[in-house]
C-alpha cells in the first residue's frame, strides 16, 4: 500500500527563518520525481525553486501563493509506494530533511511488490478536493528507483533535525565524503557552488557534523586567504513604539525589504563612515562614449565607463577595496574587484555583483551590467550574483538627483555615488561655457584609510571623467 510522506520547508540558508510562496510548480494529483522542483519561494536573500526529496503523487499542498511559511512548516504531502530502500539518495542533503540512505548492504526490491510492477497510480478525490493514491507509481525501472529513494528520505528526515541542532562531536567529519551525497545546508548554497564551479566534495564544512554552509562556499571563491567570517551577532531590537493617534498602515519588513533594512542598519552601526564629493566636467567623457559607439560594434554604456574608471582607481588606491575583520582587528585588502551596482526593482533595491570587474573591458562590463540588470528586474538573480562584492558603484543620477551620502554596503569599505549629468555654467579654458557637469561622492570606511587616500581616489576618478585620456595611462 502507498505511504504518505510530509515534506516540510527546509532551512534555505543561515539566518533565514521563513519564506514566502511565490508560485506552486505542481498541482494536487501530479506525479513528481525525486529532486523535482515543486514550489518557488522568496526569502530575504533571493528567489529559489525548492526540490522535493520524495518521488510519488502529490496529495496535498499547504499555503496559497503569497503565504509566508516558517522553516519546518509543511509544504506538501506525497504518496509513495511501499518497498525496501536502496542505498542511494537524491543528493540534496539539506537541513530539515535528508536523502542519504544508510550505508547497509544492498538489497534487491522484491518482485511482485507495488514498487516493482508497472501499474499506474489511480487517484480518488476526497471531500477537500485533494487526491488520495490508490495504487503505486508507474514508469518501470525509473519508478522503482524513485520510490526506493523515498523510503531512504523517510528514514533520513527523522534524523536530520537532530543532526542540524546537535553540536559537532570530536568524531564528526570535517570534509564531505569522497562518495555519496554531500551535506549542504540549503539549495541556495548548492546552486551558488554549481554556478561558480565549486566542487562541494572538496570543501570542509564548518557546520555541525561537517555541514557545508554558504560561508564555506564564499570563502572558497575568494582567491585570497581571508580569515573565516564569524557569525553575525544578534540584533537588539528596540521596544515597539506606541501607535500614533489616528492609526496608520503597518508594512512588514520582510523579504528583500527586510534584508536591506538589516544590512543598512548593520552598516550604520558598525562602520564609521565619512563622505567627500566633487563636481566634475563630464563633457569629454560623454564625447568619448559617443565616438566609441559611432565606431561600430556593441554599444558602450556610461555605467561601464564609470566602472572602468573605478577599477583603475582601486588599482591605485587598494585601501578602498577591502573589508575590516573585526574579530582579528585586521584590514583585509582584496586582490580582485567584484563590483556591485545598485539596481532599483519592483521588489526593492538589490545590488548585483560583476565578478572580476578589474579584468573586464568596457564592452564586457556593458554586457554584464545588461545581463544582471535584466535578471534583477525579473527576480532571477542567484545568491552568487548578489553576494561577494568588494566595492559598489551607485548611479543615483537616474532618479534625477545631483548628490547623496550613500550608506556603505556592509562589509565593503567604500561606495562611489554618481549624480545626474546636466548642462551647467562652467569655467572652461578661462571662459564661461555650458558644460555637462556631474557630482561624484565617495563614502568610505574611515578605519581602512584617512581622508587623503579617499580624496586621492575621488580626484583620480574626477580627472578621468574630465579627461578620459588620463585613463589610458593605466590601461
Amino acid at each position: 500500500m502507498a505511504q504518505v510522506l510530509e515534506f516540510k520547508l527546509p532551512d534555505l540558508g543561515e539566518g533565514l527563518t521563513e519564506a514566502e510562496i511565490v508560485r506552486w510548480l505542481v498541482q494536487v494529483g501530479d506525479v513528481v520525481a525525486v529532486d523535482q522542483p515543486v514550489v518557488e519561494v522568496e526569502t530575504a536573500k533571493a528567489m529559489v525553486e525548492v526540490p522535493c526529496p520524495y518521488g510519488g503523487v502529490v496529495t496535498a499542498r499547504f499555503g496559497e501563493e503569497g503565504t509566508e511559511l516558517p522553516v519546518g512548516a509543511p509544504l506538501l504531502t506525497v504518496a509513495v509506494g511501499e518497498r525496501e530502500p536502496e542505498p542511494e539518495g537524491s543528493g540534496n542533503v539539506l537541513v530539515g530533511y535528508g536523502t542519504q540512505a544508510p550505508a547497509a548492504r544492498r538489497r534487491r526490491v522484491r518482485a511482485g511488490t507495488g514498487a516493482a510492477d508497472g501499474h499506474s497510480v489511480r487517484r480518488a478525490a476526497d471531500g477537500n478536493g485533494q487526491a488520495a493514491p490508490t495504487g503505486a507509481p508507474a514508469a518501470g525501472q525509473a519508478a522503482r528507483r524513485g520510490t526506493a529513494r523515498a523510503d531512504a528520505h523517510a528514514h533520513a528526515r527523522v534524523a536530520a533535525p537532530a543532526v542540524a541542532q546537535a553540536p559537532a562531536s570530536a568524531s564528526a567529519p570535517t570534509a564531505a565524503p569522497a562518495e555519496g551525497p554531500v551535506p549542504v545546508i540549503s539549495p541556495l548554497v548548492r546552486k551558488l557552488a554549481r554556478d561558480n564551479g565549486v566542487d562541494l566534495r572538496r570543501l570542509a564544512g564548518s557546520g555541525p557534523d561537517g555541514l557545508i554552509l554558504r560561508a564555506d562556499v564564499e570563502n572558497a571563491l575568494r582567491a585570497e586567504a581571508a580569515p573565516a567570517r564569524t557569525a553575525e551577532e544578534p540584533v537588539v531590537r528596540p521596544a515597539a513604539a506606541p501607535a500614533p493617534q489616528g492609526g496608520g498602515t503597518r508594512i512588514p519588513l520582510k523579504g528583500v525589504r527586510g534584508a536591506v533594512a538589516d544590512k543598512l542598519s548593520r552598516s550604520r552601526r558598525e562602520i564609521p563612515d565619512a563622505t567627500c564629493w566633487v563636481d566634475a566636467d563630464a563633457t569629454e567623457l560623454m564625447r568619448a562614449r559617443a565616438a566609441m559607439n559611432a565606431a561600430g560594434g556593441p554599444k558602450i554604456s556610461l555605467l561601464a565607463l564609470l566602472a572602468r574608471i573605478c577599477t583603475a582607481g582601486l588599482a591605485r588606491f587598494p585601501e578602498l577595496n577591502s573589508f575590516v575583520d573585526t574579530e582579528a582587528r585586521e584590514v583585509v585588502r582584496l586582490d580582485q574587484v567584484h563590483l556591485g551596482f545598485a539596481a532599483q526593482t519592483e521588489r526593492g533595491l538589490v545590488v548585483p555583483v560583476v565578478r572580476d570587474a578589474h579584468a573586464r573591458d568596457a564592452e564586457s562590463l556593458t554586457a554584464e551590467f545588461t545581463r544582471l540588470t535584466e535578471a534583477a528586474r525579473t527576480g532571477t538573480l542567484t545568491p552568487g550574483e548578489l553576494t561577494g562584492g568588494t566595492f559598489t558603484l551607485n548611479n543615483y543620477g537616474v532618479f534625477g538627483v545631483d548628490g547623496s551620502t550613500p550608506i556603505i554596503n556592509h562589509p565593503e569599505a567604500a561606495m562611489l555615488g554618481v549624480g545626474r549629468i546636466v548642462p551647467k555654467p562652467w569655467v572652461h579654458e578661462g571662459e564661461l561655457a555650458v558644460r555637462q557637469v556631474v557630482q561624484l561622492s565617495l563614502t568610505f570606511d574611515h578605519r581602512v584609510c584617512d581622508g587623503g587616500t579617499a580624496g586621492g581616489f575621488l580626484r583620480y576618478v574626477a580627472d578621468c571623467v574630465e579627461q578620459p585620456a588620463v585613463l589610458l595611462r593605466t590601461l
